[in-house]
């Protein structure tokens, strides 16, 4: 290191060590669920597929199916290990993408956005040493989950378990880095977070589009002939794919992981040197600034005349995104509906865990169901990061300029609270509309099983509510419900887990439409759940005091 660069990097250790303290069970969470989801795929694959002549009838199935290429992607050999790494590889990465972009943006625009990046800059802190300290977080993060996928996965053969694991924490680290990037870029960590967010949805539809026009035979689907589209060479989970773990390893492509990060890296170091803290390279233009026709190109003119307004105008882009992301992937899973009979055959114990998690009607209605309520899991992610949205808007310090106004607690938080619960319900619509067009069948009951899982994402916003009226330092903590919530409902069935688990979470007790029978006990149950626990979590919010 140059003597020049050494100065910029003082205190790096620390804040290091800081950063790793204060993110230390989100960082566990998110290593946790994806090592988890990893290492419980081979026991599944074998009692799925435990001959090579099933793993062969499967691998066939996938490949000559466009849209399940796209969703998961190619094949190239039967072993459990193989299968693996194409069952979860992809989706790893995306968890590990997520999880190091939300690291590093929390240590570098959110620290400025704050206020509190100035305080630290004040003392004997290089100029470069909180982004140092970011990387360096996200890269502790990816390496534990890269030794923990490659340990657990060793006994299916220890160069392929290196290989996918090498690979799923790079693909981290290239969005850690483009997060580095754009950090520097913007001016708020909203609009970073949701950037970077972008980027890693247009690499995943580009992987999808590349491998669904593939030709998908049986020789391309085993390495033995055809090669990827130019657009899976485009995008990291693309890279991640053609490494080919327990297929003849192409390690050479792990180049191109450290290439790009290197790259990347090295102009957020660039960027970061050529600013002022708390500045950006694109900032909020100012209201005078128009743009053709007179269309004004900075922040809205006019005043807003409530805090429902507000609150919407604050949170209206996640909802855009969220609402968009739930209608395409509604029209993916219906585009599949109709070939899952064929895919599952005769495979007794697929049927099992379809049943396990849509009900016990037909494979198709099973199907319908089970992803349905997959969609609904993750809706729960939406309404926890809404509703923490007034958290954040509170140890931000904009939400006290705001209540020093005529604007009592309740109703400055009673509109974040319908964009948040009001979103969810707009999100799971828009599903239900997706599988609609997907899919090929009536609306009503489709959107019937969309909405039915309203119930039980409200429970979890409502915790979230409750824990940050009542609790608000431990709000944080709604992450790690939905996060178990999402754990149990996606790798229980597989692991056939017992069904006093299961019912742990509310997801578990709503009926399993299309097939079974409407049942509206649970449902008005969890409704009313859902009900006090916002409540209780508005009561503790107008008693307590706020974070000034």
């Amino acid at each position: 290191m140059s003597t020049l660069a050494a100065p910029q990097l003082t205190g790096t250790g620390i804040l290091l060590r800081f950063a790793l303290r204060r993110d230390r069970l989100m960082i566990a969470l998110w290593i946790g669920v994806n090592a988890l989801m990893v290492l419980s795929m081979p026991n599944s694959l074998k009692s799925l597929y435990g001959t090579p002549e099933e793993r062969a009838d499967l691998i066939h199935q996938v490949s000559t199916n466009a849209s399940f290429r796209a969703l998961i992607g190619p094949v190239f050999d039967t072993s459990l290990g193989a299968l693996t790494a194409w069952r979860v590889g992809v989706y790893a990465g995306l968890l590990a993408a997520v999880m190091s972009l939300l690291i590093v943006v929390r240590h570098t625009r959110d620290e400025e956005e704050s206020g509190r990046q100035e305080l630290v800059a004040s003392g004997m802190v290089g100029r470069r040493a909180s982004l140092t300290a970011a990387l360096l977080a996200a890269g502790v993060a990816n390496t534990v989950l890269a030794l923990l996928v490659t340990v657990g996965l060793a006994g299916q053969g220890a160069v392929g378990a290196l290989a996918l694991g090498l690979g799923v924490a790079a693909v981290g680290m290239v969005f850690a880095t483009m997060a580095a990037i754009v950090a520097q870029l913007t001016e708020s960590a909203r609009l970073a977070r949701g950037l970077t967010a972008a980027v890693l949805g247009a690499a995943f539809v580009l992987r999808a589009a590349g491998d669904s026009a593939t030709d998908g035979g049986t020789s391309q689907a085993f390495g033995t002939g055809g090669g990827s589209s130019v657009l899976t060479w485009l995008s990291p989970l693309g890279w991640l794919e053609n490494l080919r773990p327990y297929a003849a390893e192409r390690w050479w492509v792990l180049l191109l992981f450290a290439a790009a990060a290197l790259v990347q890296a090295a102009l957020a170091y660039e960027l970061a040197g050529r600013r002022d803290v708390g500045m950006s390279f694109l900032p909020t233009l100012p209201h005078c600034l128009k743009g053709v026709g007179g269309t004004p190109m900075g922040p809205a003119i006019g005043r807003l005349g409530s805090a429902g307004a507000l609150a919407w105008r604050l949170q209206r882009g996640s909802v855009y995104g969220w609402s968009v992301a739930f209608f395409l992937v509604g029209v993916v899973y219906g585009g599949l509906t109709d070939g899952v009979a064929d895919l599952v055959g005769d495979n007794e114990k697929a049927r099992e865990i379809f049943q396990r998690m849509g009900g016990q009607s037909g494979i198709t209605d099973a199907f319908l169901a089970s992803m349905v309520g997959m969609m609904g899991l993750i809706a729960a992610l939406y309404v926890v990061g809404s509703v923490l949205r007034l958290n954040g808007e509170e140890t931000s310090g904009r939400a006290e300029p705001v209540l020093a106004h005529a604007v009592g607690r309740l109703r400055w938080a009673g509109g974040h609270l319908a964009v948040a619960f009001g979103g969810s319900a707009l999100i799971m619509l828009l599903a239900g509309l997706g599988f609609v067009v997907g899919y090929g069948e009536e609306a009503g009951p489709i959107l019937g099983v969309a909405l039915v899982q309203l119930p039980a994402v409200w429970v979890i916003g409502g915790l979230a509510v409750a824990l940050y009226g009542l609790l608000p330092r431990a709000a944080p903590a709604a992450w790690g419900v939905a996060g178990a919530v999402l754990l149990i409902g996606w790798v229980g069935p597989a692991l056939d887990a017992p069904q006093t688990v299961l019912d742990l979470s509310p997801f578990g007790h709503l009926p399993k439409l299309p097939g079974g029978g409407m049942s509206w006990g649970p449902v008005l149950t969890l409704t009313g759940l859902a009900a006090v626990l916002v409540a209780a979590g508005l009561a503790g919010l107008r008693r307590r005091d706020l974070t000034t």
